[in-house]
């Protein structure tokens, strides 16, 4: 069983993004969960984070902090695909979904866009994985900084997180 320490619950303050990272390795090293964490010049677009890191954009686990029906949810996808709008709403019988604004992101998690790591328990948010990250051998994501990745297996991050699992990117 995986442990979970206490969920930091970011919403209406801003965190610290090495206290978003040290929850991350945390909660990794606290479940025995094998992980490698990779240091790299600052990164802003999924594009310019595979190159960096030197992996395929599809590895990237890529959250994306949407409103549905007007509450926070963290979506996440492979890093060469979208979000399907029409199949998410549709599987998950949502009304209206949108992304978040720069300023809804930065309020609800304390992060800059393109910092947010696909964890919605350290961040108070539900959280949806894409299926196609399951079938990668690994996955790499940003670690709530754009200076620092993890790669991790998906079904240990998966495992970690409990997600809602869909097919929702394309």
């Amino acid at each position: 069983m995986l442990s979970h320490p206490a969920m930091f619950t970011y919403q209406g303050a801003r965190a610290p993004m090495s206290q978003v990272f040290d929850e991350i390795l945390t909660l990794l090293n606290q479940n025995g969960i094998p992980h490698e964490v990779l240091e790299h010049e600052a990164v802003y677009t999924s594009e310019e984070a595979a190159r960096v890191r030197g992996t395929g954009l599809d590895q990237a686990a890529k959250a994306l902090l949407f409103q549905a029906d007007g509450k926070p949810l963290l979506l996440v996808v492979p890093g060469d695909r979208r979000v399907d709008t029409r199949g998410f709403k549709k599987r998950f019988k949502v009304k209206d979904l949108r992304m978040a604004t720069k300023e809804e992101v930065e309020r609800l998690t304390g992060l800059a866009p393109g910092a947010i790591p696909p964890l919605g328990s350290v961040l108070g948010l539900p959280t949806y994985l894409d299926e196609m990250l399951l079938e990668k051998e690994t996955v790499v994501f940003n670690a709530g900084s754009h200076t620092r990745s993890i790669r991790v297996s998906p079904r240990d991050l998966s495992a970690l997180v409990q997600p809602t699992v869909g097919n929702f990117s394309r």
